[in-house]
């Protein structure tokens, strides 16, 4: 099912606009189209990253409380991390 959406704009902005996009071969609805699909994609997008860090913070508060959980250092963690970045340094040098 299809929807219409409907917006005001100044006869300028609409005129060149119409410019812009008969130049690329598109209509201004082709171009509002497209721009509005992109935009539902990045929504999409922070959706499932939002459900993704939900499970991820949902799974860590479950082992916690289970005392399935374990802790490092501060120290640890920071060397834990610089190996990952040097392992991520060397594949893009590659």
């Amino acid at each position: 099912m299809e929807a219409r959406i409907q917006f005001r704009v100044d006869e300028e902005t609409k005129h060149l606009a119409q410019m812009m996009t008969a130049s690329e071969g598109r209509t201004l609805s082709d171009a509002c189209r497209e721009l509005t699909e992109q935009l539902a994609e990045e929504q999409k997008k922070k959706m499932f990253h939002d459900a993704w860090l939900s499970e991820q913070v949902t799974a860590a508060f479950s082992k916690l409380e289970s005392s399935q959980a374990s802790f490092i250092t501060h120290q640890a963690a920071n060397q834990r991390m610089a190996e990952h970045k040097a392992r991520i340094r060397q594949r893009v040098d590659q």
